[in-house]
C-alpha cells in the first residue's frame, strides 16, 4: 500500500511561482513512475507532468511546457513540481499519483493506481 501526501499549494498572483511536493511512503518509490494531475471545478482531471522511476525522462502537457518542471529525489521518496509564471487558468486541485505497474510511463489517470489527496493551487489575476 502506497501513501502519497502533497504539500505546497496556496494562493499566488499571476506570474508567481509555487513548488509542490509529494511525499511517498509504504512502497518502493524508486521503482514507480510518478505523475502530477490537476482538476479544476467542473472539469475533468487532466495530465500535467510525469517522470519515470529514474528521473531520466519527463513529459509535460503543452499548457505547462516551459513553465513547470517535474523532478524527484528517490532518497527522500519525494516528487516535486516547480511551477513558474503561473496563470489564472492553472487554478486547480493538484494531485500526485504513482504508477506501480512498471509498464511504460503513461499520461492517463487510468494508468496510475495510487493517488494523494490533492492540494489547492489558486492563481489570482
Amino acid at each position: 500500500q502506497v501513501q502519497l501526501v502533497e504539500s505546497g499549494g496556496g494562493l499566488v498572483q499571476a506570474g508567481g511561482s509555487l513548488r509542490l511536493s509529494c511525499a511517498a511512503s509504504g512502497g518502493t518509490f524508486s521503482r514507480y513512475h510518478m505523475g502530477w494531475f490537476r482538476q479544476a471545478p467542473g472539469m475533468e482531471r487532466e495530465f500535467v507532468s510525469a517522470i519515470i522511476w529514474s528521473g531520466g525522462i519527463t513529459h509535460y502537457a503543452d499548457s505547462v511546457k516551459g513553465r513547470f518542471t517535474i523532478s524527484r529525489d528517490n532518497a527522500k521518496n519525494t516528487v516535486y513540481l516547480q511551477m513558474n509564471s503561473l496563470k489564472p487558468e492553472d487554478t486547480a486541485v493538484y494531485s500526485c499519483a504513482a504508477d506501480t505497474s512498471m509498464r511504460t510511463m503513461g499520461l492517463s489517470p487510468n494508468e496510475y493506481d495510487y493517488w494523494g489527496q490533492g492540494t489547492q493551487v489558486t492563481v489570482s489575476s
